[in-house]
């Protein structure tokens, strides 16, 4: 007789009033907010912007939900295409059913479209989030406890959860709740990454990886004790064999990355200049200003290039003026002293005479 357990809701739907919200759905809302949430507080102490995360996720979560129902249906395919199986419960994800390998790869690729709208690095960003997505899973595992899903082998714990529905194959009694196991591992892996990157300053990539490493390694020990069905290879459930696999490369993008970019980054996103006009702070200046700025610019320097030329122009007119005005001053100055010139020869000529005019008359009286 079991003397304590964890009872199971009667029902996976809460309603608001009139308003039905199933509880799986509720844990992955909450899960995103609380994501954000601490990725935007994280982004900031790095060195972003506010809202960025945000605006990013709204490209992640997206992708995320498409993927990690996608890899649920994929590998589970005997639930929706099997004989007596209605496909169309494949787009019910509210029923449950997301495969979180596949949700974090195309999350991955939604964040990545994200980022290179933004000029912002991807591995930068997956840093800043790794703690929250750590968060949102534990959180979202509850969904299963709605769901009475993916629970463990039969046990007598205390902390047992009793399964009370009989649908899809499912047998009454406790059993190890898995889904406990795994939200709180998941708040473990959240408190060491966020340890880690305080420690090490882990950058470009390192700390998302470290949040994949351990994941993976917890996923595999509670995936180990799962009886619900599963495809096998070897004796171990698939996901056992996905853990193992991206566990190993997890750990080798860690040792290669703080080989080749050791540190962190020093910008994770680019800052606008101040804005000095009617603009918000931190945005671009609005660019018909920029233009006018720039022509006003352009028309003082041309302004000042047409008064230096002027000016340029004025000192060269006067210096031709003054040029001018003194050749007829030296042409004068020239003709005034070939005329001294020319009385001073007819002087000397006719001191020359003079002279010889004086010799003859004293040979003269000398003869007399």
């Amino acid at each position: 007789m079991e003397l304590a357990y964890i009872p199971s809701p009667s029902s996976g739907v809460l309603y608001l009033g009139p308003v039905p919200l199933r509880g799986y759905a509720f844990c992955i809302i909450v899960g995103v907010f609380v994501a954000v949430w601490l990725g935007n507080r994280r982004w900031i102490a790095r060195g972003g912007r506010p809202g960025t995360v945000a605006d990013i996720a709204v490209w992640a979560v997206p992708f995320g939900l498409v993927g990690g129902r996608l890899y649920h249906v994929v590998t589970d395919y005997q639930l929706y295409f099997s004989e007596g199986r209605d496909w169309v419960d494949a787009f019910k994800i509210w029923e449950g059913g997301l495969g979180i390998w596949g949700a974090i790869a195309f999350g991955a690729l939604g964040a990545w479209i994200g980022c290179r709208r933004r000029g912002i690095p991807l591995p930068a960003y997956a840093d800043a989030v790794a703690p929250g997505i750590a968060l949102a899973q534990a959180i979202g595992r509850w969904g299963n406890w709605f769901n009475q899903e993916l629970y463990g082998r039969p046990t007598d714990l205390p902390w047992a959860v009793e399964i009370t529905s009989s649908a899809d194959g499912r047998l009454p009694g406790t059993y190890h709740p898995t889904f406990l196991y795994e939200s709180l591992w998941c708040v473990g892996v959240a408190l060491l990454v966020i340890w880690a990157d305080r420690r090490f300053r882990l950058g470009h990539g390192r700390a998302f990886a470290l949040y994949v490493a351990a994941y993976c390694a917890g996923r595999f020990w509670i995936e180990y004790m799962r009886v619900d069905e599963a495809h096998e290879i070897l004796g171990l459930r698939l996901n056992n064999w996905t853990s193992i696999a991206v566990f190993l490369l997890a750990v080798l993008y860690i040792v290669l990355s703080a080989r080749k970019r050791p540190g962190r980054e020093d910008v994770v996103e680019p800052q606008a200049e101040p804005d000095t006009g009617d603009g918000a702070p931190g945005e671009a200046s609005d660019p018909a200003g920029t233009a006018d700025a720039v022509d006003t610019a352009d028309g003082k320097s041309g302004a000042s290039t047409g008064a230096d030329a002027d000016a340029a122009g004025g000192k060269a007119t006067a210096k031709t003026g003054a040029k001018t005005a003194a050749e007829p001053a030296d042409a004068a100055g020239d003709v005034t002293d070939a005329e001294v010139a020319a009385d001073a020869e007819t002087k000397d000529v006719a001191d020359g005479k003079d002279d010889d005019a004086a010799r003859n008359g004293a040979g003269s009286a000398k003869k007399g």
